[in-house]
């Protein structure tokens, strides 16, 4: 599946404007390769988190030792921990230094759906393998050992999908799970996909 494709795309979500970041990198492939096999799914949901009036955003109160990743260079992983329980995964947009990113929520699985269903428990349903920033971290065995990492080369990597519309049923909401900003509309979704968050 893997192709070279990162260099004819980081225009579109690195170092430029997240929320139009976050609106493009649906569609995209998000692949994941480790010892036991490949995983790679369709990116159905994002949500931006802006460096300035976005109190939801980690980089908010300026960098810390566990978000410097958000700091850039973009094009790299921002892997959190949160709540003791699951990781997030995040792409790192935006100018070097601003401390943005697009936290990728859920995903379309099209490859590795056994290895995917291994890790999230064989009674899991193909529509909750990765419908949640949670589950996708679980299915794709994505931990803070990949904070930092560059979405350009394995084991972790973004890449084309040649096979995705021209133009995409997009939809733009507000954000979900947070207790901050919730007004603020900074989700995208595939509109009527089937995999998308509960």
């Amino acid at each position: 599946m893997k192709q070279d494709m990162w260099g004819l795309l980081a225009d579109d979500y690195c170092g430029f404007d997240t929320v139009e970041a976050a609106r493009k990198l649906l569609g995209r492939y998000l692949c994941r390769e480790t010892e036991e096999g490949l995983v790679a799914g369709v990116i159905v949901e994002t949500e931006a988190y802006l460096s300035e009036g976005d109190p939801a955003c980690h980089a908010s109160r300026g960098k810390t030792r566990r978000n410097a990743a958000m700091f850039g260079p973009p094009g790299i992983a921002y892997v959190y921990f949160i709540y003791g329980n699951y990781y997030c995964f995040n792409v790192v947009t935006g100018p070097e230094g601003r401390g943005e990113a697009v936290l990728i929520r859920a995903v379309e699985p099209v490859e590795g759906l056994a290895l995917m269903q291994k890790r999230r428990g064989k009674e899991c349903a193909l529509n909750n393998l990765a419908s949640g920033p949670g589950k996708l971290c679980q299915a794709f065995a994505i931990d803070t050992s990949l904070n930092g990492h560059e979405l350009s080369r394995e084991p972790l990597y973004l890449q084309d999908n040649p096979g995705a519309p021209l133009i995409l049923p997009v939809q733009r909401t507000p954000r979900i799970g947070v207790s901050s900003a919730k007004n603020l509309c900074l989700r995208f979704i595939i509109e009527g996909n089937r995999f998308l968050s509960r």
